[in-house]
């Protein structure tokens, strides 16, 4: 009986905790993976292999506090430069410093392990305008 109990409030952590996160999307191509407060930024799987191989990433400045649109970063690849642009106010709070060494990251985990930066929310009014999973793989699929 304890045992079972106590599988029940792990489990009702566990779906209240991945409720927290979720993940967004823009139509520049950035994914938004916002946790409480604070949130991670980073190049979805489409815009880096539309970009190519990703040589260096211009990481943004601790501290910096950013606009909703502004330029938080960017990728350069053997084919192009890509400006990163932020889609929510924040604060950047750490930056992905693996990048600096290992710019290919970006290209093997774009969406996971090659986040660019994590910042505290300031301004959340630009979330309605993200789309999600769903809505972004439509958004591709219309020809994006």
């Amino acid at each position: 009986m304890a045992l079972r109990l106590t599988s029940r409030i792990c489990l009702r952590q566990l779906f209240a905790q991945r409720r927290c996160l979720s993940m967004y999307y823009t139509e520049s191509h950035e994914w938004v993976k916002v946790d409480g407060n604070k949130f991670k930024i980073g190049i979805t799987d489409h815009a880096q292999a539309a970009l190519g191989d990703v040589v260096f990433v211009e990481l943004p400045e601790l501290d910096a506090e950013l606009d909703a649109g502004e330029e938080i970063a960017s990728v350069e690849s053997v084919k192009a430069v890509g400006d990163v642009t932020c889609p929510l106010g924040g604060i950047v709070q750490a930056v992905n410093e693996q990048l600096l060494d290992k710019p290919g990251i970006v290209n093997s985990s774009s969406e996971d392990e090659g986040w660019i930066a994590e910042l505290e929310l300031t301004d959340s009014s630009g979330l309605e305008d993200l789309m999600n999973r769903d809505a972004y793989d439509a958004f591709l699929a219309d020809g994006a």
